[in-house]
């Protein structure tokens, strides 16, 4: 079964595959890459296309608040023998406010275009998470662009600040295992998970330093354009998904002349209260539920073929109510937040049958195979931990249990059998008592340059009427390009969803207005 970041040990996973290996029909192309580019790249860049300079070493136009960096680069230990492909290291500050404190050192990732002569500049590549691996997706850039993009484009890639080589967060693993419920139901485990949050935060500040405090987008998005500036490039275009389209949004509303392309796949729309966040994730997960009831109905070998799979999805709900719904595998009693953080899951990819056969194992009391909600740890003393970041960027306060459960009923109401989005209650619970630094609002961005937006009509973590609000908000300058089928990217879905991505990377060409592309089939 595939597991997304949401609920990795700390958002990072060196084992999962390429997107391209967990998603269907992603274009394979060339090389994959590693940080070794050379120091400088030679010839000048064509006009055509809207292309910027090549990076020559100079900086064309000093980063974020001046500042003036190098990238260390060195050859890759992933790919030590492929001259097409360069890590380095870029230190920053830990602060923007105070760009003359304490450092980091960030890790970042580039492969260069196959064709020099057609080169068109850098195409950044952040995958989000939070705590998805940008180097990782670079070296892998073969697995996850289409030829034309690798063609014309130096394809970078870094590990936002505060995790992976990135001077990751990290948190006690002994503290980490005793993570109470994330759905208290009742006021006394709701204040005790207020002050197991307090002391998780108090100790990941004590084991990170001082960066724990700074992981937020617009100080990642600050981070790129310092990259920007040590690559010596005016301008950059970028390919942002799912958490990183808050990287892509506070880039554009920071840096609106520096932006050539910007494609937003799986969009986060960060104007949200959280009245609101709470009832359009428990919508859209509800809507995934019945593709599934949908799919299940026209398709002879569901596992729950012929059968009222709303009516049996109740039932164990209700089980898990009573207390008497138990995942045989492990012999561990499931809450309802349990049974349906193991169906969201399966919303990612529209892994159907293996719903299906979850759902029917949970029905006879055998093995189940769940996915469990919790926060794993790792062996040693400390593990690391990326999702604080959601909680800089997302202010959703919570009052008290008489709060929580009005949201809750909130959600119900939208949600009648899944009763939430459980990725929704899970950041609101692991982000309860906490102060963002960056708190939504409405996007501002002033540029000429057409953004391109895409989503999926049934996505389980950026709902689809999310993606229409930003789209409001960029006004003529934004373009929503629909993905008619279900899970979450939707670029490597299709040749459709390809070709209008890859288009608009290369071209700067956006399809009309109302444009779709047709669901992969099932």
């Amino acid at each position: 079964m595939k597991r997304p970041t949401f609920w990795r040990r700390s958002g990072v996973d060196r084992r999962r595959p390429p997107l391209a290996r967990r998603l269907p029909a992603v274009v394979a192309v060339l090389v994959a890459l590693s940080l070794n580019a050379p120091p400088a790249f030679a010839g000048p860049t064509p006009a055509s296309s809207g292309g910027t300079g090549p990076a020559t070493g100079s900086v064309a136009g000093s980063g974020t608040d001046g500042w003036n960096g190098r990238i260390d680069w060195r050859a890759c230990p992933e790919r030590p023998d492929d001259p097409g492909t360069r890590c380095g290291t870029l230190r920053l500050p830990v602060d923007w406010a105070r760009p003359g404190g304490e450092t980091f050192e960030l890790a970042l990732a580039r492969r260069t275009a196959t064709d020099p002569a057609a080169r068109i500049g850098v195409l950044v590549y952040n995958p989000g998470g939070p705590g998805l691996s940008g180097v990782d997706v670079a070296l892998t850039a073969d697995t996850q662009l289409g030829p034309d993009v690798l063609r014309r484009f130096d394809v970078v890639g870094f590990d936002a600040r505060g995790t992976v080589r990135s001077a990751p967060v990290r948190c006690s693993s002994a503290l980490l295992a005793r993570h109470p419920s994330l759905a208290p139901a009742t006021a006394a485990e709701f204040e005790r998970l207020r002050t197991y949050n307090r002391q998780l935060r108090e100790d990941c500040r004590a084991q990170s330093g001082p960066l724990f405090d700074h992981i937020d987008s617009v100080s990642v998005a600050r981070d790129t354009d310092a990259i920007r500036a040590a690559l010596g490039e005016r301008q950059l275009s970028f390919y942002q998904w799912s958490y990183g389209t808050l990287v892509g949004q506070a880039y554009a509303e920071l840096f609106p002349d520096r932006v050539r392309a910007l494609a937003m796949d799986s969009v986060m729309d960060h104007s949200q209260g959280i009245a609101e966040y709470t009832r359009s994730g428990a919508a859209s997960n509800e809507a995934l539920f019945h593709e599934f009831v949908s799919w299940c109905e026209r398709t002879a070998s569901c596992a729950l073929h012929g059968r009222d799979v709303p009516a049996l999805y109740d039932q164990l709900m209700r089980r898990a109510d009573a207390g008497t719904l138990v995942d045989a595998g492990t012999g561990t009693t499931l809450d309802w937040f349990e049974l349906g953080f193991a169906t969201f899951v399966n919303f990612f990819d529209s892994t159907w049958a293996d719903l299906a056969n979850m759902l029917l194992a949970l029905e006879r009391g055998e093995p189940a195979s769940l996915a469990s909600p919790m926060v794993p740890v790792d062996g040693d003393e400390l593990t690391e931990y990326a999702l604080p970041a959601f909680c800089q960027d997302w202010s959703l306060p919570v009052d008290g249990f008489a709060d929580w459960n009005r949201y809750l009923e909130l959600s119900r109401a939208a949600a009648p059998h899944l009763r939430a989005s459980p990725l929704v209650v899970r950041f609101a619970a692991i982000c309860l008592g906490w102060t963002a630094v960056n708190p939504q609002h409405q996007l501002r961005v002033r540029t000429s340059t057409p953004v391109l937006l895409l989503n999926g009509r049934y996505d389980p973590a950026t709902p689809y009427d999310g993606a229409q609000r930003v789209a409001r908000q960029l006004g003529t300058h934004g373009r929503l390009l629909t993905y008619e089928g279900s899970g979450h990217a939707s670029y490597p879905r299709t040749e459709c969803t390809r070709s209008s991505v890859e288009r608009y990377l290369v071209d700067r060409a956006v399809p009309p207005a109302g444009a779709s592309c047709p669901a992969a089939p099932a």
